[in-house]
């Protein structure tokens, strides 16, 4: 039997690798004979350069930048391999400028900023990359790209015609944007943005209502993160011609997407679509007859852009039966049967405390496709 094995991350917990590796262990134990195919994937978030890199054989590179709170930290990039013509550099948001970098009792998306993140594109250049692929899950900020983009030469100035500091909080004193120092070489590069969710810029749904609250944003910060992701959006349209308030996925990465849309000319894609396509998911569902994906939380989100349905109705295309691990599963997560998982498991055996979960993922993970593969490996025979 020929069983693909294409994971996202367990966040927090276990890499999109680690959680391939510990599903290839459990089957190994009950059928030492199955071939397993590891294939690690991401939806836009972390793991994405792993993901990359190791499918296309091409090379991990490491770059000071600055963090999300103004620290110097290492960030991790890549380069793509197997395209002689077009050198493709690969870099996630998350790296440099992620919320998991920031200790809880410190986030405060008024003062976090993407200031690494566009180190991290300038780096890139450097390294004459014509083509980048950036993933922007996970992060830190509200600032709606203005660090990456300060970081690449744009001035943001208030009405006295001084630079504002880093973070949201400051972005109701944008006065004027003047991009004459951007970096030349960005005319020549094409950007493509991997994006896990479709969140508009602002309002309801937007960046800092809807994940304001987890990078330590109370409600009356996440009622003024709005408002400057709204005067954002309106100095925008008038310095620069370009409307980005109510485009799918704007908001994403506390509207880092509509930054790189309106400062770099950046185009915003589903992230899950781009790496399955890099790595060859069609190719390989096509020889396989099983697949075993998973991530963290199966839950109503899952159907927007997440890996395990974005696995599930490729191959459902094959006809080939999808099951899914999880961390834990809401109840809601029923509704993903129509998107093509054949059934779900969640890999916690008894309740217990959350830290102790993450910290067996890996056993757990072991133990329960292994019993998934009794089942199956019985009605066989």
């Amino acid at each position: 039997m020929r069983i693909l094995l294409a994971p996202d991350s367990f966040k927090g917990s276990l890499t999109a690798f680690q959680v391939a590796a510990s599903m290839s262990r459990g089957i190994k134990k009950v059928l030492p004979r199955a071939q397993t195919v590891k294939m690690p994937l991401s939806d836009g978030g972390e793991g994405l350069v792993d993901a990359l890199v190791g499918a296309t054989g091409g090379k991990l590179l490491r770059q000071q930048v600055t963090g999300p709170l103004g620290g110097p930290l290492q960030a991790c990039w890549g380069i793509l391999g197997g395209d002689k013509e077009i050198k493709t550099g690969v870099i996630e948001m998350a790296a440099a400028s992620g919320l998991t970098l920031v200790p809880p009792a410190q986030r405060n998306p008024m003062l976090s900023t993407t200031y690494g993140t566009g180190e991290l594109i300038r780096a890139a250049l450097q390294h004459d990359c014509s083509r980048l692929i950036i993933g922007i899950g996970g992060s830190a900020t509200n600032d709606g790209g203005m660090g990456m983009a300060q970081a690449l030469g744009v001035r943001f100035l208030d009405g006295e015609g001084e630079n504002l500091p880093f973070g949201g909080g400051g972005l109701l004193q944008l006065a004027r944007i003047d991009m004459d120092g951007l970096e030349p070489t960005l005319q020549k590069v094409s950007l493509l943005v991997a994006c896990d969710v479709d969140n508009p810029l602002t309002g309801p749904q937007g960046a800092a209502a809807v994940y304001g609250p987890q990078k330590g944003a109370d409600s009356t910060m996440v009622r003024q993160l709005d408002r400057g992701l709204q005067h954002l959006a309106a100095v925008i349209a008038t310095d620069l011609g370009i409307e980005v308030e109510h485009i799918r996925g704007a908001g994403a990465a506390g509207g880092l997407g509509a930054g790189l849309m309106a400062f770099l000319g950046a185009e915003l894609a589903p992230g899950i679509e781009i790496v399955m396509d890099l790595v060859g998911l069609e190719k390989e569902l096509a020889k396989c007859e099983l697949v075993f994906t998973g991530e963290g939380r199966l839950d109503a989100q899952s159907a927007f852009g997440k890996v395990p349905v974005g696995v599930a109705r490729r191959a459902r295309n094959h006809g080939i039966p999808v099951i899914a691990l999880a961390g834990s599963v809401a109840q809601e997560a029923a509704a993903l049967h129509e998107e093509g998982i054949t059934a779900y498991f969640s890999i916690a055996n008894a309740p217990i405390p959350l830290e102790e979960a993450m910290a067996n993922a890996a056993a757990n993970i072991e133990l329960t496709i292994g019993e998934i593969m009794r089942v199956i490996h019985e009605n066989a025979k």
